[in-house]
């Protein structure tokens, strides 16, 4: 993922601020060292909600335009996972759709992480 490349998909002269949330593999993630993450979806139902959560954030917040992409399979620490652009005529309405976003995506979008630390391999439920 190239965080320009989701920024080039909503950016535009009709807007005063673009604001953009990278979410990266850390190192350490409830108290184990993490070795590597492994994402799976279902890729068409997991774009079909991503659509939708963008779809809610121009309701809201109307001028807002949003795109998201997130990776599958093995990734390294530093690694990106998830990218959100979020552009607006205005900052305010910009950071509060990225959010939104974010927020939103990692309750409802059909995206499983398996966390590999060094004592043993784990899912993690971010969809409470």
């Amino acid at each position: 993922l190239i965080e320009a490349d989701v920024v080039a998909r909503v950016a535009g002269d009709d807007t005063g601020g673009v604001v953009t949330f990278v979410g990266t593999v850390r190192n350490r993630a409830r108290g184990q060292a993490i070795e590597y993450l492994e994402y799976e979806a279902y890729p068409e139902m997991a774009e079909r909600e991503m659509e939708k959560i963008a779809q809610e954030a121009t309701a809201r917040w109307p001028g807002t335009r949003v795109a998201m992409a997130h990776r599958i399979g093995h990734l390294d620490i530093g690694d990106a996972a998830v990218i959100i652009a979020a552009c607006a005529p205005h900052r305010g309405e910009a950071f509060e759709a990225c959010r939104f976003c974010i927020d939103t995506l990692k309750k409802d979008v059909p995206i499983w992480k398996k966390e590999v630390a060094v004592n043993g391999a784990y899912w993690v439920d971010d969809h409470a």
